[in-house]
């Protein structure tokens, strides 16, 4: 089975999905419980979401096809916190992100190396050679990192999450031009909305976003309720879709545009 999905485009923009995958291979499924099952914290619709923009800008789209349950591809390898002192998930999470359990048994360190094995590296080895192949290519490459999650969950972040969340790790991950257009842009949007607050960027972004390389890398963490119901089925809304992707793209165009004239 591929666990990678890719499709190639010849813009600098990277479109990164680690989180749209539900496949659980057959030994992990056996250790899940119903609720491990069911994986309730996949970011749903979001390749869906993106469809438009993927097309406008010809970017590269890579995805993960296995689900964050059997690892999750946006976290440190080592397995240590993003975000120490607060609850998150790990590297294997062990519960959803409301604190409940999803194992029957849980995986011990020799599985999670098994799974590191053969489900994470060739993700972060298919997303490498992208963000490489793409700055010889163009000069640059933008790596816009796609999330989303649901916009209330008190086990993670109190009260509602703005409907758009960007994150660049505290603006070591891009460059200051093209940070600041994403927050020109993200500041003029019809949604709330904020920049490096509660996510400031996952393992992905902290890890590839290197401008002084040529490659500039953003994560936009998505409130689930501005495009889809936030519950089974979890049910894709076109006509709020829309206007979400809309000024995504009206973001992303600025964003390209300011990576363009740094790497001039």
């Amino acid at each position: 089975m591929n666990h990678v999905l890719l499709r190639q485009g010849r813009s600098p923009l990277v479109l990164g999905m680690p989180h749209v995958g539900t496949a659980i291979p057959p030994e992990v499924s056996v250790a899940l419980n119903d609720l491990g099952r069911s994986v309730p914290d996949t970011d749903w619709w979001l390749d869906r979401l993106y469809a438009p923009i993927a097309e406008r800008f010809d970017a590269t789209v890579i995805a993960a096809v296995q689900s964050r349950f059997v690892i999750d591809v946006n976290r440190d390898p080592s397995g240590a916190s993003l975000y120490p002192g607060q609850n998150t998930t790990g590297l294997v999470p062990l519960t959803t992100f409301d604190g409940g359990p999803i194992w029957r048994e849980e995986p011990d360190a020799a599985e999670i190396a098994r799974r590191r094995e053969a489900y994470f590296i060739p993700y972060h080895a298919a997303l490498a050679g992208v963000l490489q192949a793409t700055r010889i290519r163009c000069g640059h490459a933008v790596l816009w990192d796609c999330h989303s999650i649901r916009g209330t969950i008190p086990h993670l972040f109190d009260g509602p999450l703005p409907v758009l969340n960007l994150g660049t790790n505290a603006g070591a991950s891009c460059s200051a031009r093209v940070r600041a257009a994403a927050v020109a842009r993200l500041s003029a949007s019809p949604f709330t909305h904020v920049a490096d607050g509660r996510f400031k960027g996952g393992w992905i972004t902290r890890h590839y976003g290197q401008p002084a390389r040529g490659i500039e890398a953003l994560q936009m963490e998505l409130a689930q309720h501005a495009y889809m119901d936030e519950s089974p089925p979890w049910t894709f809304r076109p006509e709020k879709a829309a206007r979400l992707s809309d000024t995504l793209a009206d973001i992303i165009a600025a964003v390209l545009d300011a990576a363009r004239e740094t790497h001039a």
